[in-house]
């Protein structure tokens, strides 16, 4: 028996009539504690309330939680500064002062599971994981000689996600103080965006968050810093930490190789450049957005090599490969894909001209921005500056006696409109519009201005499509789903279904994930359905025909994925609806 269990059962808090009913059931030692708060024999709050007041009185250790999944680190530290009148703090929303954590060891940082955040006139603020460890506090307050610690509460996980970012700012150290020197001894300010050093860290940043395999990478000046973040599987990660007068240069700098006009900073601009990153050759995409403290900048990463990613490579399964390349295959009409923004639909898109491109066909596409280059492709960039709208594109595409369209997205009645008679005349047009899922695009082509029967006879299949973040290898582990979640969703949970999680490591750095998977749903529009679009048939009417006809909608196909293991039951949650 564990020693919080023995504790309680020592203290009357639960008795040993409850723990051998347990017991006999086949409940493991370990797992005895969750059990007993499962069923109402004592309350998580409770076993909270009282481990805490055991670590308050020395008698537990803080690690004395791990354990326990119920017991969060959070819950627990928020508990205990609230009895002890400390702060807890969330790292994430303050702003830290890192010239003043740099004044201490990182060695000793590291030991005593702390960052200093902040300093006033009369104190200095250092966060601690375990406010009751004295030798720590002592420790950093002679570091800090001159002003008294205030101590404040976070959980251990955020403090050593900044002391790795720390780390990482020190390993750039050298190349900040050369990009300072260079700055101090150059007048002008182009001779400063010429200087050497600030390449070299510009190399340096894009570098760590290709390797860490980021899809945007975002710069932002804050007060006190400049912080570099990447998307990494759809989630935004600090990957380095700048002091703030680095930030000018190297917005610069990043201008000048977008061609931008480095001058102008009061409303945003768009540009593209290339650099090597390694042995490849990647194509970022910048856009500047003045804020607050400067400008915000942000580069799409784009990946020559994920233009040319098959549909089967990029998670669909082969069923939903099958409906779509059949669609793909037909002479005319529109097919189109739908999601939110950052669902993956523009790689979809590339992925369907990959099977349409050949010597014997023009295929064409109209694009804004033109994100891959590809050849046997003719691809037109908009330009609404000089009016070159996709509506303007597409008028002139159709003199170009081309095969196969491809229009980067659908906005407005106008681009549609010729989109669908290009179908009706014998063209084959793929696009993207945005939709939830499959068959809401059919009202939201009404709600544009379309006329039904137009519909009906242009349109030949929707796909609808979101990523999932997928369960790392390296710390993949089997786990049981709680019993109240199996009966809600029985019906969508395939039999033999294998549960799995990630439970974090260094591959992954610590998230369970790695890298992102495509579910989908493709809607082939029969002669049944397509009758039902020209008579106006409701949504759910169009749904349940779908149904009959095998379609298989997102959160389906989704739970598949989550029962083979590839990705976990709460991210299909998060993306999918029942």
């Amino acid at each position: 028996m564990d020693r919080i269990t023995q504790d309680l059962l020592d203290k009357n808090h639960i008795t040993t009539k409850q723990i051998d009913r347990l017991t006999t059931r086949g409940v493991k030692p370990e797992d005895l504690l969750e059990m007993l708060t499962k069923v109402g024999a004592v309350s998580a709050n409770f076993v909270k309330r009282f481990v805490v007041e055991q670590i308050r009185l020395g008698k537990y250790e803080l690690t004395i939680i791990q354990p326990y999944h119920f017991l969060a680190e959070h819950d627990v530290l928020v508990y205990l500064a609230e009895v002890l009148n400390f702060p807890f703090i969330d790292l994430d929303s303050v702003d830290l002062d890192y010239r003043l954590a740099e004044r201490a060891p990182f060695v000793q940082l590291k030991k005593a599971v702390a960052i200093p955040i902040s300093q006033s006139d009369m104190h200095i603020t250092v966060v601690f994981s375990d406010p009751l460890n004295v030798a720590a506090q002592e420790t950093l307050q002679r570091i800090y000689p001159r002003k008294p610690l205030n101590i404040a509460v976070a959980t251990s996980k955020q403090i050593e996600a900044y002391l790795t970012k720390m780390e990482i700012k020190d390993s750039v150290k050298e190349l900040v103080t050369n990009i300072r020197q260079e700055l101090n001894s150059i007048g002008n300010a182009e001779e400063q965006q010429e200087a050497s050093s600030i390449l070299q860290l510009i190399d340096v940043v894009l570098k760590q968050t290709i390797h860490s395999r980021a899809s945007d990478i975002h710069v932002e000046p804050t007060e006190k810093n400049c912080v570099v973040r990447g998307r990494i599987d759809g989630a935004l990660t600090e990957i380095f930490i700048f002091d703030k007068d680095i930030y000018p240069p190297m917005a610069s700098r990043l201008k000048l190789l977008a061609n931008l006009d480095i001058a102008e900073k009061r409303k945003p601009q768009d540009g593209r450049f290339s650099a090597n990153v390694g042995n490849k050759e990647f194509d970022f995409r910048i856009s500047t957005l003045p804020i607050l403290y400067g400008e915000s900048i942000v580069m799409r990463v784009l990946d020559k090599e994920k233009a040319l990613v098959k549909l089967e490579e990029a998670g669909m399964d082969s069923a939903s490969y099958k409906k779509l390349h059949k669609a793909l295959q037909t002479p005319y009409g529109v097919i189109l894909v739908t999601g939110p923004t950052g669902s993956g639909k523009t790689t979809t898109l590339y992925g369907a001209l990959n099977e349409l491109r050949s010597v014997a066909e023009k295929v064409i596409t109209v694009e804004d921005p033109v994100e891959y280059r590809m050849n046997l492709i003719q691809q037109v960039q908009v330009n609404p500056k000089v009016g070159l709208s996709f509506a303007a594109a597409l008028r002139s595409i159709l003199r170009q006696d081309p095969d196969k369209i491809m229009i980067g997205e659908i906005r407005d009645h106008e681009t549609l409109e010729i989109a669908i008679k290009a179908a009706l005349t014998g063209h084959l047009v793929i696009s993207t519009l945005h939709t939830n899922d499959a068959i809401s695009a059919i009202p939201r082509m009404v709600d544009m201005g379309i006329e039904p029967y137009l519909i009906s006879g242009a349109v030949v299949a929707i796909q609808a499509q979101r990523l999932v973040r997928k369960i790392c290898l390296s710390c993949k582990e089997d786990i049981k789903l709680p019993t109240n979640l199996l009966e809600q969703y029985k019906e969508f949970i395939p039999e033999h279904a294998s549960f799995k999680e990630g439970k974090g490591c260094r591959e992954c750095q610590g998230t369970g994930y790695q890298g992102r998977e495509m579910i989908c749903e493709v809607l082939p529009i029969s002669e049944e359905l397509s009758s039902m679009i020209a008579k106006e048939a409701s949504k759910v009417d169009m749904l349940e025909q779908a149904m009959h006809e095998g379609f298989q909608n997102l959160f389906s196909n989704g739970m598949l994925k989550a029962a083979e293991g590839v990705t976990t039951f709460e991210e299909i949650l998060k993306v999918a609806k029942q």
